[in-house]
């Protein structure tokens, strides 16, 4: 039977209809789950609705009600799961007693706090396993595997010793504030500033680290702010793992790592929030030990403000390049000249790549679309213009910001654009999925892949593209996989029940790309493409069938098998309208 267009073909075997699938399901969900499931049934299931060939006006517009960004998320505060709280005073053991004294709005009592807190969700603590202690000593939900029954934390000496800071580019509290008091210099980029005031162009000596033109573009010497020695960075063939907001977190890009990803980007970080000290945008420049090529990726539209942020980060952080973002097609972003607005606004774009070129002392990459307006390319016109200002490597997305994912990437516009970027390597992006579509890609140009959206829907990708294989992965190697990220999401976020359940968020972030996958085994026709949606299936196992569920109370149910019951006050608000959880 030949599938409906735009759906992928999977052996007639597996196939069944959206009744049955749910059907099935249920029958396996824990009690608990099916009575929350079993509502009105005209409640909205959130669930996508399928797409199909156009019908009429009416069903077409019933049909974008559940479709595109959920731009009417509430900006709420994060949610605090739990009526009381344990002081940190208390939580960290210190000596001295809470400076906040009778005035501190948390428990200074243990027992107390224990008659109210959750249960445990297990007897091993995977960060007192890793590194023989838990900071989050009696309100770890994994807290009996370290505590004494005098509610003490206990450490495992032997193993503290051997553990080393796995994660680097913390904001210091000194720094913090200066920049919240404004009292942080600049004296790099107040030097270039001044001569854009005076009409002047920076030039090419003005930045620290000087290209000798007998070297390839691609080999860019670096200095390290703590060492007096120079290294090089070859961008050359190389897989990228794409900045990506929300899912591209330090857990995610620790997955990507171990199945072959060589260069990492920390997710889009704006240069206004970086300069005032927020400890929730510095988050985003963290860096795992695992990510030995590592960047971190700029947003923002102004000269100056762009200047001192690459200044304090080349002073403050470890990174192996810096990226700015200039493809962003959001709204928000675009509409104050950031993002995709800096290709129209080539004056202000030149002057930001040749201020942050003078304060660095790593590589100045960026990342493009093909232009803002579709069937209006204009990166051709750009990327010569770039070469002359310094950049060291440019990502090109083969898509304009109006198109967005509607037709598949332009390979061709790429391969064109990469011979106008040469000696500078260019970086294709677009519907990598397979290997093959990785095999295609490098018969264009390019000197390397980038790879986003494919790589959260199957992180194992990169494993794929480096043997020339497809992968019929098996649901438990992907359940591990899961598992995985949320052990590095608790080292990450916490294991207390705040970092319990920010791990549980991002994790149903990504649940709603990796229910797109279809496994190897069940394609009537290989590969898989990006652009094509799954029909209903069953899979070959429970667990198949449950990770292909495009259902937001499976992707629930998928959490609480790793990380537990989900709180009564839980609520889930993704980036997608049609996978909202309340």
């Amino acid at each position: 039977m030949e599938p409906e267009r735009g759906t992928a073909a999977i052996k007639e075997q597996f196939l069944t209809t959206k009744e049955k699938f749910h059907e099935f399901l249920a029958s396996a969900r824990p009690r608990a789950s099916r009575d929350e499931a079993d509502g009105d049934p005209e409640e909205p299931s959130g669930e996508p609705e399928q797409k199909r060939v156009k019908l009429d006006r009416d069903a077409e517009q019933k049909k974008k009600k559940m479709r595109g960004q959920n731009k009417s998320r509430p900006h709420i505060k994060p949610q605090s799961y739990e009526e009381r709280r344990l002081c940190p005073s208390i939580v960290q053991e210190r000596d001295t007693k809470c400076v906040y004294g009778e005035k501190c709005r948390f428990l200074h009592d243990v027992s107390e706090y224990m008659c109210s807190k959750a249960a445990d969700l297990g007897d091993q603590c995977y960060l007192f396993s890793s590194f023989g202690w838990c900071q989050y000593g009696v309100t770890c939900r994994f807290s009996r595997a370290h505590t004494s029954p005098e509610l003490k934390n206990l450490r495992n000496e032997e193993l503290c010793r051997r553990s080393t800071d796995t994660v680097s580019n913390h904001l210091d509290k000194d720094l913090q504030r200066r920049l919240r008091k404004k009292q942080q210099r600049f004296p790099g980029a107040e030097a270039y500033l001044k001569t854009v005031s005076r009409g002047e162009k920076s030039t090419d000596q003005s930045h620290a680290v000087k290209q000798d033109p007998d070297r390839p573009h691609t080999e860019v010497q670096r200095q390290h702010t703590h060492t007096d020695t120079h290294t090089h960075v070859d961008f050359r063939d190389k897989l990228y793992l794409a900045p990506l907001t929300t899912c591209g977190n330090l857990p995610f890009r620790r997955v990507c790592k171990r199945f072959g990803a060589d260069i990492t980007c920390g997710e889009m970080a704006m240069v206004t929030n970086l300069l005032q000290g927020q400890a929730s945008e510095w988050a985003l420049l963290k860096r795992h030990a695992s990510e030995d090529l590592f960047g971190v990726q700029l947003e923002g539209c102004f000269p100056d403000t762009m200047t001192r942020c690459a200044e304090l980060l080349n002073q403050n952080i470890d990174v192996d390049f810096v990226d700015i973002n200039s493809g962003c097609p959001i709204d928000l972003v675009y509409k104050k000249g950031g993002g995709c607005g800096l290709m129209t606004r080539t004056s202000k774009f030149e002057q930001i790549v040749r201020g942050m070129n003078s304060v660095l002392d790593v590589p100045l990459t960026v990342k493009i679309r093909t232009g803002v307006q579709q069937n209006c390319n204009i990166a051709h016109k750009l990327i010569p213009e770039m070469k002359k200002w310094g950049v060291s490597l440019v990502t090109l997305h083969g898509r304009s910001r109006e198109q967005r994912y509607t037709k598949s990437a332009d390979w061709e516009y790429i391969d064109t654009c990469s011979k106008l970027a040469a000696p500078v390597p260019l970086f294709g992006n677009g519907d990598i999925l397979t290997y093959e579509d990785a095999m295609k890609a490098r018969e264009t140009g390019v000197s390397g892949i980038m790879v986003a959206r494919g790589a959260l829907i199957k992180p194992w990708l990169f494993t794929e593209i480096k043997e020339n294989r497809h992968w019929d992965i098996s649901s438990g190697e992907r359940l591990d996989i899961l598992r995985d990220f949320t052990n590095y999401g608790l080292e990450h976020w916490g294991s207390d029940t705040q970092g319990v359940e920010k791990t549980r968020s991002f994790l149903l972030e990504w649940l709603s790309f990796l229910c797109r996958y279809i496994p190897v085994g069940l394609l009537e026709r290989i590969p898989q493409k990006i652009n094509e949606r799954p029909p209903f299936y069953m899979g070959r196992d429970y667990m198949e069938s449950l990770m292909a569920s495009q259902h937001v109370d499976d992707w629930i149910h998928i959490s609480e098998m790793l990380l537990g019951p989900v709180p009564k006050n839980f609520s889930f608000l993704p980036k997608h309208k049609a996978n909202a959880y309340k």
